[in-house]
């Protein structure tokens, strides 16, 4: 049996993380090693940034509701707002409500005078 070396699949690999690694400052572009720990960092933190952007796009939504719920009249406050709707036993999500109070404002008013109505 012939002895094999790992030359083109250790080639192949590298060349993976080399690619991974492009546009990378200084050495973490052209070193095996650096180039695979910054491809593991970059990875995770590409992770946590696709869950704070979740994060950040509610708290967005919220922030539009209130603002909304601020210039009507007689509006209640935001928390106030989503406990009548839970009570009214509607369910529409903040991204919705979010886009109601910027695109059509008149449904939204509508919308919250509806919840505050007894």
């Amino acid at each position: 049996m012939p002895r094999v070396k790992t030359g083109s699949v250790r080639r192949q690999g590298h060349k993976k993380i080399f690619k991974l690694a492009k546009g990378f400052r200084m050495t973490r572009n052209r070193l095996y090693k650096v180039a695979n720990e910054a491809v593991l960092h970059a990875g995770q933190y590409a992770y946590n940034g696709r869950k704070e952007r979740k994060q950040q796009m509610r708290v967005t939504w919220i922030s539009r509701i209130n603002a909304a719920l601020a210039s009507i009249t007689d509006a209640p406050k935001y928390s106030r707002f989503i406990k009548a709707l839970s009570d009214k036993k509607i369910s529409l999500n903040r991204k919705i409500m979010a886009s109601l109070a910027t695109d059509l404002p008149e449904t939204f008013k509508a919308l919250v005078s509806f919840t505050t109505e007894k």
